[in-house]
C-alpha cells in the first residue's frame, strides 16, 4: 500500500466584532479564543515538530489580534476590569448575563467554585434581577477570574506553574490577583502571531488565507449563482453584482498575509469553502495557486460520480482522495475536497469517546482509505483532507481535546503508512491531473447558499446592505466628502458582508446573542452614513431577526399508551415529547447525518416511554451498532444498555453506577421503530421528580450518534392528577 498522505486543514476564524466608529467592541470571542484554541493548537504542533499540517488565518481575526496587542478592549473585559465592590447595576446583570457563556460539562462544571457560581445564578428559573442579591463581591470577583480562566488552554498550564498555582487557588481572589490574570492572559495573546510565524518559518505548517471580511465569495460575484443548487429559492429584490469588492476581499487579504508573515499565501480556504466557476480567474489573479472545499461540490460537479451511497459508501473514492484542477480562461487552481465525514467526527463525536481510541478510529480510517484507493488502481497514494474550524469543537471535549490531539498527532507521525503533510508540498510532488470542467457553485454546507441567502431575513439584509452600497457610491461619484471619511466607510461596507452576520439571519442557526449579531451588522451599515454625515434611515434601527430561538424539544403533553412492539402507531406517540435530530452548536453544522433521526418520549401513569425512529427501518439501521445507551444525569449513575442490535435479538437492561441490575422490568421491541418502556418505580422517581437524559449510540467502543448533539431531553414525572391539570390549561 501506497502510504496515506493526510493534510489537516485547520481553520481559524472570527467575525470583525469591533465597531470603530464608537470604539466599542461588544463580544470578546477573539480573545477568548486566542487564549485557548489558537495559541493552544499552536502549542500542540510544537509538542510534535515532526507533524505537518495547513492552518488558515482570516485576516479579519489577524486584525483583531494585532489590536488586542496593542490594548484594544471589549465590553467583557472592561467589566472584568471593574473592581468587584465598585460596580454600577447595569454592570453586574452584564456580568451575571455573559460570564457563564462557556460550555457547562467541559468548562464550568469541572471547576467547583466556578460551577457553585453558576448553581447560584439559577439559569432557567430566575432572572437575571433576582440573582443579584445572591451575589457577594467576592463572588463577583471570583466569577470576573473564572470567566477568563476558563478560556485559557490547558497547555498553557502546563507550562507555566504560576498559572497552575493561580487555578488551584480556586477562590477568594483579590483585585491584584485578577489584575495579574488579565495581564497573563494579554501576554499570552500577544504570543499567538509570533507562535505561528515560528511554525511556518520552520516549514511545519502552512499558512493560508480568506478573502478579508470573510464573505460569500461567489453571492457577491453574482447572487444568482444561489440557483445553481436551488433552483427555486428566493433572492433578495436588488441582484447588482459587487465584483469590485470581491476583488477587494481578495488583494487585500493576500497583501496583509504577506505583510504580517513575510510570504505571500499559496493557498486560500474560501469563506465557508465556498466556491463557483466565476471565481477561479479572480483568486488565480491574486496569486493563490490552490483552493479548498467539500466533497459534495465535487459531487456536483461531476454529475454524482463521485458520491455517497445511502449507506455513506463513497462511490469512486480513488478520485476523491485526489487533487484536482479547475480552469477559467488562462486561469487555473488546484482543488482538493475534504471527507466531511471525518471532519465531523472530530467536531461531533469523538469528544463523547476515549480519546487515544478515537485517535486510534481515526488513523484506522485513513489506512482504510489507503487500502481503498490502492485497489481501484489509482495509481497515486491517497490524499485525505481533514478541514474543519481549528477552534468551534474543542470547548465540547472534556480535556479541551489534548488527550485526543495528542494521541493523534503523535500516532500519526509514528505510523509508517501514514504521513501528515502541508497541501503544499503534496501538490508540488503530485500536482493534479484530472480536470473539472465546470465547478458547482456551493458551500461547505450542503453545497448551497441556503444559510447566506434565499430565507427572507437573509433577503432582507442583502437589500439593505444593497441600498447603504448605492448611497455609498452616489456620495463617492458626487465628491461630497473627504477621501478618507470615504475610505473609512468603505471599510464599514466590506465589514458588512462578512458571511458572519447572515450566519444567524433565517431559521438555520441560533444563539443567545442572535440580537446583537443583527445589531453589529445594522451598526456598521449605520456607520456608513455617520461617518458621510447623513442621518441613517430608520429602517437600519430595526431589527432584521424575527424568529425565536427555537425550543431544543417539545415536552409531553398527556399520556402516551405506547404498547412496545416497534410498529409505527400514530397515536401512542401523539403527546410525547419530540427530538428531531439535527446540530444545536450556533457556531457549527454538522454536514453528516447520524443513524437517529428522532427520539420521543413520554409517559402513562407508571411508565417512562421512549422511542427512536431511523431512516428506514430500525431493525436494520441499528444492526451497525454495538449498543444504544439511554443515560440519565438525572436521576444520575443510571443508564440503560441496549445490546444484540447487530444479531437482531435486541436486550436490555438497567445499570447504576456502571453495574447491572438483576430484576428489572424494561419492555423492549426493535422493528420498524424501536419502542422501550420501563416503570418509573424502578428508576427510583416519584411524581413531579425532573427527568434529564440523552441517548447514545455505540460502535467498536466509540461514540457515532448522540440525542441531543448537546444538553438533555427535560420531562417531569407526571403526577396523579397531571392529565386534569394539562386538560385545564
Amino acid at each position: 500500500m501506497h502510504p496515506v498522505t493526510v493534510a489537516f486543514f485547520w481553520h481559524q476564524h472570527q467575525p470583525y466584532y469591533p465597531d470603530d466608529v464608537s470604539g466599542e467592541t461588544l463580544m470578546p470571542w477573539v480573545r477568548m479564543h486566542a487564549t485557548k484554541d489558537y495559541y493552544g493548537m499552536a502549542l500542540h504542533l510544537k509538542e510534535v515538530p515532526e507533524f505537518r499540517c495547513t492552518i488558515n488565518l482570516v485576516p479579519s481575526l489577524l486584525l483583531q489580534l494585532q489590536a488586542y496587542g496593542e490594548g484594544r478592549t471589549d465590553r467583557h473585559l472592561d467589566v472584568s476590569r471593574l473592581p468587584g465592590d465598585g460596580m454600577s447595576e447595569s454592570d453586574i446583570l452584564y456580568l451575571l448575563d455573559n460570564f457563564f457563556l462557556a460550555n457547562v460539562d467541559s468548562m464550568i462544571r469541572p471547576y467547583e467554585r466556578y460551577h457553585e457560581l453558576y448553581l447560584k445564578r439559577g439559569f432557567g428559573t430566575d432572572p437575571v434581577e433576582d440573582a443579584v442579591a445572591r451575589f457577594s463581591v467576592r463572588d463577583i470577583r471570583d466569577l470576573q477570574v473564572w470567566s477568563n480562566l476558563t478560556w485559557i488552554h490547558e497547555l498553557a498550564f502546563d507550562q507555566d506553574p504560576e498559572l497552575r498555582e493561580f487555578r488551584a487557588k480556586g477562590r477568594g481572589y483579590t483585585e491584584g490577583e485578577k489584575g495579574w490574570l488579565l495581564d497573563k492572559q494579554r501576554e499570552i495573546l500577544q504570543k499567538v502571531i509570533p507562535i505561528h510565524k515560528e511554525l511556518a518559518s520552520s516549514g511545519q505548517i502552512e499558512l493560508t488565507t480568506t478573502p478579508f471580511y470573510h464573505p460569500i465569495l461567489p453571492l457577491l460575484w453574482d447572487k444568482r449563482s444561489a440557483r445553481q443548487a436551488m433552483p427555486g429559492c428566493a433572492l433578495p429584490k436588488h441582484l447588482d453584482a459587487y465584483r469590485e469588492d470581491a476583488q477587494i476581499h481578495l488583494r487585500r487579504a493576500v497583501a496583509f498575509h504577506k505583510q504580517i508573515f513575510g510570504q505571500a499565501p499559496v493557498g486560500m480556504w474560501p469563506s465557508e469553502g465556498s466556491v463557483s466557476q466565476d471565481i477561479i480567474a479572480p483568486i488565480a489573479e491574486c496569486g493563490i495557486e490552490w483552493i479548498a472545499t467539500d466533497e459534495e461540490i465535487l459531487s456536483e460537479s461531476t454529475n454524482g460520480w463521485i458520491s455517497r451511497d445511502g449507506q455513506g459508501h463513497l462511490r469512486h473514492p480513488e478520485m476523491l482522495y485526489r487533487p484536482w484542477r479547475v480552469e477559467s480562461g488562462d486561469k487555473s487552481l488546484h482543488v482538493i475536497f475534504r471527507d466531511h465525514a471525518l471532519s465531523d467526527l472530530i467536531g461531533f463525536h469523538y469528544q463523547r469517546s476515549d480519546p487515544e481510541q478515537a485517535a486510534g478510529d481515526m488513523m484506522g480510517k485513513f489506512l482504510a482509505i489507503g487500502r481503498g484507493v490502492d485497489a481501484n488502481n489509482a495509481g497515486r497514494g491517497a490524499l485525505v483532507p481533514v478541514i474543519l474550524d481549528g477552534e468551534n469543537c474543542w470547548e465540547y471535549y472534556p480535556d479541551g481535546g489534548i488527550r485526543f490531539l495528542r494521541a493523534l498527532y503523535r500516532g500519526c507521525v509514528q505510523h509508517s503508512q501514514i504521513r501528515p503533510q502541508r497541501v503544499r508540498d503534496y501538490l508540488k510532488e503530485q500536482p493534479p491531473t484530472d480536470r473539472i470542467g465546470n465547478l458547482f457553485a456551493g458551500s461547505w454546507i450542503s453545497h448551497n447558499f441556503a444559510i447566506w441567502i434565499g430565507h427572507h431575513e437573509d433577503n432582507t439584509a442583502w437589500d439593505l446592505l444593497h441600498q447603504t452600497r448605492e448611497f455609498l457610491k452616489q456620495t463617492e461619484a458626487e465628491a461630497k466628502a473627504p477621501r478618507d471619511a470615504l475610505a473609512k466607510a468603505w471599510e464599514e461596507l466590506f465589514i458588512a458582508e462578512g458571511s458572519d452576520w447572515f450566519w444567524w439571519f433565517g431559521d438555520d442557526h441560533s444563539s443567545s446573542q442572535d440580537a446583537l449579531f443583527d445589531q453589529l451588522f445594522r451598526k456598521h451599515l449605520q456607520n456608513v452614513y455617520t461617518l458621510l454625515e447623513t442621518i441613517p434611515p430608520n429602517v437600519l434601527k430595526h431589527p432584521i431577526k424575527r424568529l425565536q430561538r427555537r425550543a431544543l424539544h417539545t415536552r409531553p403533553s398527556g399520556f402516551c399508551p405506547v404498547k412496545v412492539d416497534g410498529r409505527r402507531t400514530y397515536f401512542e406517540w401523539i403527546c410525547a415529547g419530540q427530538y428531531v435530530c439535527g446540530s444545536e452548536r450556533g457556531t457549527m453544522t454538522k454536514v453528516t447525518q447520524g443513524v437517529m433521526r428522532a427520539v420521543y418520549f413520554g409517559f402513562d401513569a407508571q411508565r417512562l416511554a421512549f422511542r427512536i425512529d431511523t431512516a428506514r427501518y430500525a431493525r436494520e439501521d441499528l444492526e451497525i451498532l454495538d449498543e444504544l445507551r439511554l443515560r440519565f444525569v438525572e436521576p444520575a449513575t443510571l443508564e440503560i444498555r441496549i445490546t444484540g442490535l447487530r444479531q437482531h435479538e435486541p436486550k436490555a437492561k438497567l445499570y447504576r453506577d456502571d453495574k447491572p441490575i438483576a430484576k428489572t422490568t424494561i419492555e423492549l421491541a426493535v422493528d420498524q421503530i424501536l419502542e422501550l418502556a420501563i416503570p418509573f418505580a424502578e428508576l427510583g422517581l416519584v411524581p413531579d421528580a425532573a427527568v434529564q437524559m440523552y441517548v447514545e449510540a455505540v460502535s467498536r467502543k466509540q461514540s457515532v450518534d448522540r440525542a441531543p448533539q448537546e444538553g438533555v431531553l427535560e420531562m417531569t414525572v407526571p403526577s396523579p392528577d397531571f392529565e386534569r391539570i394539562m386538560w385545564q390549561a
